[in-house]
């Protein structure tokens, strides 16, 4: 009998599937598909967190801004506007934004110089918190009330700001969805190939098999088991290459700072999905295997 061979069990001592891992095209297929739905899997679990988080900062919040230019004046209108905002219905809390945040908001985009010498005058803003979403009506009202006190300013819920950026967040996270689902697909086609490419290879053994009492079922599980150890092997290696890949990108983030792009990061429960995805992946495999083999062996009969 030739080494290296998986032989069929209680049928005999007939060579039949090759023990050879990671050979063939197969297991590297399996490996390049489990390391890009991986990284697409941390893409679409990342920007929902930062979605999750942006709008819990967000909830509830309105911002006025009051344009005046002139820096003295502007400033007693502030001093006017927030008592008056205290005392409306639905308002937790009233807060003049410090000019050091102003200032570290606008530096990048008009330079050091422009901020330090007052060349461009930054308006001053009020963060208001209420105890629900604000509609219409309580903007209207917040309108009304800032209207005498501070002529030039605009009102504004905070997440009007970012809602075109969810909206974009929401349709990157459908494409990574269906980048999983077609990544699934291709995988199963891999096996499937696989599968009738082994099948074909050992048919004159398979009916060999036959001939000494050996059932489908028999043939059907060697098959299985050498295709869900080759996912196995492949799977693993990409979903370290998968990792790799996401904790280069997370480190690239993470030096951006505490904006938006700072909250697009993993929970723990997170990585438990992604090292979930090659036991999926070899889940799909052996049971595409099994129905494409069964299938073949149907035919052969």
């Amino acid at each position: 009998m030739r080494r290296g061979w998986r032989t069929l069990g209680a049928a005999g001592d007939t060579a039949l599937v090759p023990q050879g891992r990671m050979r063939g095209p197969m297991p590297w297929l399996v490996a390049i598909m489990v390391a890009i739905t991986v990284v697409a899997a941390a893409g679409a679990l990342a920007l929902g967190n930062m979605a999750a988080r942006t709008s819990a900062t967000l909830e509830g919040g309105v911002t006025v801004q009051v344009l005046e230019p002139d820096p003295q004046l502007r400033g007693q209108q502030v001093d006017l506007a927030i008592p008056a905002l205290r005392q409306l219905d639905g308002v937790l809390s009233v807060r003049r934004v410090p000019q050091q945040e102003l200032d570290a908001l606008v530096e990048p985009w008009l330079g050091e110089e422009a901020v330090e010498g007052a060349d461009v005058p930054i308006p001053a803003m009020i963060d208001i918190r209420m105890r629900s979403e604000p509609g219409d009506d309580d903007l209207a009202r917040i309108e009304q009330v800032i209207a005498p006190l501070a002529p030039t300013s605009r009102v504004d819920p905070q997440a009007s700001w970012l809602g075109p950026v969810f909206k974009a967040v929401q349709g990157l996270r459908w494409l990574a969805l269906a980048l999983i689902v077609l990544l699934g697909a291709a995988t199963s086609a891999a096996v499937l190939l696989a599968a009738r490419t082994a099948i074909g290879a050992h048919r004159d053994t398979i009916d060999i098999v036959h001939m000494l009492g050996g059932t489908d079922r028999q043939i059907t599980r060697i098959f299985q088991r050498s295709i869900a150890l080759d996912a196995a092997g492949g799977g693993a290696l990409g979903l370290a290459v998968g990792l790799l890949t996401i904790l280069v990108l997370g480190a690239q983030f993470s030096a951006l700072g505490d904006g938006l792009a700072g909250q697009a990061t993993l929970e723990w429960d997170d990585w438990l999905v992604l090292a979930a995805v090659p036991l999926v992946g070899v889940l799909l495999a052996g049971i595409t295997a099994r129905l494409s083999v069964m299938r073949a062996l149907g035919r052969m009969l």
